[in-house]
């Protein structure tokens, strides 16, 4: 378990625990202990990280932010600078372009972020299309594995909801050293996709998802695995199309029902059974995600405390 002043050091809120949940043999936590040997290679290759360069960035990316006036946010919070430098290789420059992005998509889509804590989003989690897998893969990267097929009830839940959830999720991931330099891999799971479900679908949320995970995400998004897709699903993925960059579209791969495919990219020994994996881990379930998320309500009220003073221009 992380140290009492690692947990305070990382995060805004006054925790000084980090809450978590007891599932048999397994511990469900948020991971802030300290890096391996092998995921410092990886920052130290990919990222530049090094002492002296991240003390250098640091500092230069303090100094950039103060001349920010309309921006409200933790400057003297070192932890929290590196979460917006490790994505953008210590450029302090780009990583102060990262942060601006971060809080403009929060205040432009203001209605989906104003108070959003796990406690206001129990439906999301309560209806287990959102799960996050208890292992990384091969590579060190986490696995988000959403499943808008047979388990998703339109009559039940919205797509507004999944996104909500997936940003919880991924505000969560943020906090996590190993995750922000490894990075993270979706799986979307179309299992089951019916014509109801497509209609659901439209140009304003595909361009909110593609504007969020191209710009606004303080996070490595490596690889979305797009598995068990029907053909119906190509009406869903026009819609996403025009506003993809070659970058994010590159790295949009589809499977359907081909494992050895999936396996390419994620080792079959990191996946469970149903996408032909031998990963003897229990699945956890949605509500296990929300016990844990619901303790660090005070995390998430911290985090939403921040932004822009006032409304910017679109």
């Amino acid at each position: 378990m992380p140290s009492e002043e690692l947990v305070r050091e990382t995060m805004l809120s006054d925790m000084e625990l980090m809450p978590i949940v007891q599932l048999g043999n397994y511990t469900l936590t948020i991971e802030l202990e300290d890096l391996n040997e092998e995921v410092r290679e990886i920052a130290k290759k990919e990222l530049r990280e090094n002492p002296d360069v991240t003390q250098q960035a640091i500092k230069e990316l303090r100094d950039l932010l103060k001349e920010e006036d309309d921006l409200y946010i933790p400057l003297e919070n070192d932890l929290w600078l590196v979460r917006f430098l490790r994505p953008t290789k210590f450029y302090p420059e780009s990583a102060r372009d990262l942060v601006k992005r971060y809080y403009a998509f929060k205040q432009k889509h203001s209605n989906m972020y104003e108070d959003l804590l796990p406690s206001r989003e129990k439906n999301i989690f309560q209806q287990n299309i959102l799960t996050v897998q208890p292992n990384r893969d091969q590579l060190g990267r986490r696995i988000l594995i959403i499943e808008l097929g047979k388990k998703w009830k339109t009559d039940k839940v919205t797509l507004d909801e999944v996104f909500k959830g997936c940003v919880l999720f991924l505000e969560a991931a943020m906090l996590e050293p190993a995750t922000q330099i490894c990075g993270a891999v979706v799986i979307f799971d179309m299992d089951g996709l019916s014509l109801g479900q497509v209609s659901k679908f439209s140009p304003q949320f595909a361009k909110r998802i593609v504007d969020w995970l191209q710009d606004s995400v303080p996070l490595r998004i490596k690889n979305i695995h797009v598995v068990n897709q029907p053909m119906i699903f190509s009406v869903v993925f026009a819609l996403f199309k025009p506003f993809l960059q070659e970058k994010l579209r590159s790295r949009i791969i589809f499977h359907g029902k081909n494992r050895k495919s999936l396996h390419q990219y994620i080792d079959s020994t990191c996946l469970p059974e149903c996408y032909g994996g031998s990963l003897d881990l229990p699945r956890i379930e949605g509500p296990q995600w929300l016990e844990l998320l619901e303790k660090c309500d005070s995390e998430f009220k911290a985090i939403n405390s921040y932004g822009y003073k006032k409304k910017i221009s679109k």
